[in-house]
């Protein structure tokens, strides 16, 4: 899961976020267990906190009320509920919350609603590092 110099990483805007020296509490929003599992070793290793994991949209809202991170990773396509509309649930519940959508497909794929998003960016899956996600969550 390393990134690449001139990767596809897409970035969403110009908004302030995290100092260099913070730890920032993550959220890791996935429905493959897997993928959550093989994220928070790759970002503890990095110095992230993450805080929670969640399969779902619903567990995703239970755990971010509860644990109150800084920062959520989400997938855009989850069983209950897509990735978008997930985006702007969290982002009521927390104004200052800063998501990057990631997905195992290109971000072609899904037309305007990763630009329209209030995320901070896309990822994909293959190309996630705790680099990418801090450029993503300092812009």
């Amino acid at each position: 899961m390393a990134l690449a110099p001139d990767s596809t990483v897409t970035r969403i805007g110009s908004r302030p976020c995290f100092g260099e020296d913070m730890t920032v509490r993550i959220l890791i929003v996935d429905d493959h267990a897997s993928f959550r599992a093989a994220a928070r070793r790759l970002l503890e290793d990095e110095g992230y906190e993450v805080v929670g994991e969640a399969g779902d949209a619903a567990a995703a809202m239970a755990v971010a009320r509860k644990s109150s991170p800084e920062a959520v990773l989400l997938d855009v396509q989850l069983p209950d509920l897509d990735g978008f509309e997930l985006t702007e649930r969290l982002i009521a519940l927390d104004p200052a919350l800063k998501i990057v959508l990631i997905s195992s497909r290109d971000v072609e794929d899904f037309g305007d609603y990763v630009e329209a998003s209030p995320a901070r960016g896309f990822v994909p899956k293959a190309e996630l590092s705790g680099t990418t996600l801090a450029a993503l969550l300092s812009e």
